[in-house]
């Protein structure tokens, strides 16, 4: 997978993306996904609205015209439902009207077809960014050092290899230092949603990540709470 370049935010996100050109659906999730996030894709209004139900994303990217209900109508029933997820609306409606009329219905940005990849890309870590409390910064606890730009974790100042589902998972439990997420939690939060996983998936990737983070004879960084679930902690939290 390609790595973010140095000095860019790169907080790992999870994506909906909504629109109904497949080609070009299929084009903008490769492009997020060799960028790291987790990226899912839904071709209409309704089937946007059924995702959205139940599902949580940190990004929608939102096509205007979709089969079944538009992006406005998309956009609006979100927001009356109480969602409040960064959206990037996609059209080939360039008036200043149109974009009016986006931004009223609840979007966050616009972004005119066509538009180059990267510059959506960058308008989708400016919307993580500007929703997110936690700076997109280096994460560091106690004797572990992770950089979302490089992907890289550090103990001690040694490397760590993690694979990327536990890259992930230790990355948003390091974002939300001791708050408890359980099982399920996690699976919605950084796992594909309708993937077979199940919550003993993550029991075995937190396992794993203890053994490669933690030290012998000293308490794990990552906790169990009884009844609830896990959460990362450590003496500079």
């Amino acid at each position: 997978m390609i790595a973010c370049k140095k000095g860019r935010d790169c907080i790992v996100s999870k994506i909906l993306i909504v629109e109904d050109e497949e080609d070009l659906s299929l084009q903008v999730a490769d492009w997020l996904l060799k960028e790291h996030h987790t990226v899912e894709r839904v071709m209409s209004g309704p089937a946007a609205l059924d995702q959205l139900s139940v599902n949580k994303y940190d990004v929608i990217i939102l096509d205007w015209l979709l089969p079944g209900l538009d992006g406005i109508q998309v956009c609006r029933r979100y927001r009356q439902t109480g969602g409040r997820t960064p959206i990037l609306m996609l059209t080939a409606k360039s008036s200043i009207e149109n974009k009016e009329e986006g931004l009223d219905s609840g979007a966050d940005d616009y972004l005119a077809k066509p538009f180059h990849l990267k510059e959506l890309s960058a308008r989708v870590r400016a919307l993580v960014r500007r929703a997110s409390t936690v700076p997109a910064v280096v994460l560091s606890i106690g004797d572990i050092v992770l950089d979302p730009a490089s992907r890289l974790v550090t103990k001690g100042g040694r490397p760590v290899h993690l694979e990327r589902k536990e890259f992930n998972l230790l990355e948003f439990l390091m974002r939300n230092a001791n708050r408890a997420f359980s099982a399920e939690a996690l699976l919605d939060r950084v796992w594909e949603s309708g993937s077979m996983a199940s919550p003993d998936a993550i029991r075995t990737y937190i396992k794993s990540l203890r053994k490669k983070v933690d030290s012998a004879g000293k308490p794990s960084h990552i906790t169990t709470v009884h009844g609830v679930g896990y959460k990362f902690e450590g003496p500079d939290v």
